[in-house]
């Protein structure tokens, strides 16, 4: 049984509740909203338009004491950058395995983030994107510009006018993913945007829940490859996988390591060969 700790309950950290509450071998102990929020002694269910659940949510200025009251295993982090460093470093210390899905680090930020990770040898899930479908996009990026060397690349990302960090953190993955797919190493996933021949155009309209587009334009063709998230339960699904994946593990990791993408592609063009090689014979 993984007894979860959810921090954060803004609209994904909603969606992320329901999903989690329906999930058999999941229990939810712990609920945790900001020092001010208007949530702090309601109850999950009530938040997350379910049942009620007997889970209060509290405020993160008890995490230490709730943690050493309701034992959670895992906590699943959707809040602000600072808060979810804060939160980390209670969390971290007290050896709960962390799964952060929180957006617009700077890049101090997530150095803090890495080393808080080797500092107190716990598991760190860093999910920006932690959709399953935007994973296969960023993997099938890299094989598309590792062919098609002479094409140029544009991405386009669209979210829901308040997100607050632009470009999307998920928009600067796919760009490693570019210059990976080129040949040449990245460090990090900052500073991205200085790559000219890597155009990131950002939109902020509406109620955008999330949309990607790489475009590869040559002077005779354009492939583009598309992922959109419909609804936050995606990310939600994504939250549950990597719940799963750093239950037992200590290290950090991003969704790459939880989905296993490339290996599969792997496999994939192996069984291609070998059928090929059969049909030969």
């Amino acid at each position: 049984m993984f007894n979860i700790c959810l921090i954060g309950l803004g609209r994904t950290g909603k969606e992320i509740a329901k999903v989690l509450l329906k999930q058999e071998d999941f229990k939810v102990v712990m609920a945790v909203g900001s020092e001010n929020s208007d949530k702090i002694g309601k109850d999950l269910g009530e938040i997350a338009g379910c049942p009620p659940t007997g889970v209060i949510v509290s405020s993160s200025k008890h995490l230490e004491e709730n943690i050493i009251r309701y034992k959670p295993n895992v906590a699943v982090e959707f809040s602000s950058p600072e808060s979810t460093l804060n939160n980390l470093e209670v969390l971290a210390k007290m050896k709960v395995r962390t799964v952060v899905g929180t957006t617009g680090f700077n890049e101090l930020q997530y150095r803090r983030l890495l080393s808080i990770a080797g500092t107190h040898k716990t598991g760190i899930v860093y999910a920006p994107n932690i959709t399953v479908g935007v994973n296969v996009l960023m993997v099938l990026t890299n094989l598309a510009v590792s062919i098609l060397e002479n094409y140029d690349c544009t991405i386009v990302e669209s979210h829901f006018k308040q997100k607050k960090d632009s470009p999307s953190g998920t928009a600067k993955k796919i760009a490693r993913e570019v210059v990976k797919g080129k040949g040449r190493e990245i460090p990090d996933v900052f500073n991205l945007t200085d790559h000219d021949e890597i155009p990131i155009h950002s939109v902020r309209a509406g109620g955008i829940v999330g949309r990607h587009k790489v475009i590869l334009a040559s002077n005779y063709d354009t492939i583009e490859i598309l992922h959109e998230s419909f609804t936050r339960t995606a990310f939600a699904l994504g939250a549950v996988k990597a719940i799963r994946f750093i239950c037992d593990r200590t290290g950090y990791f991003e969704m790459d390591d939880v989905l296993d993408l490339k290996q599969v592609i792997l496999s994939y063009i192996e069984r291609e060969t070998q059928s090929k090689r059969v049909q030969m014979l």
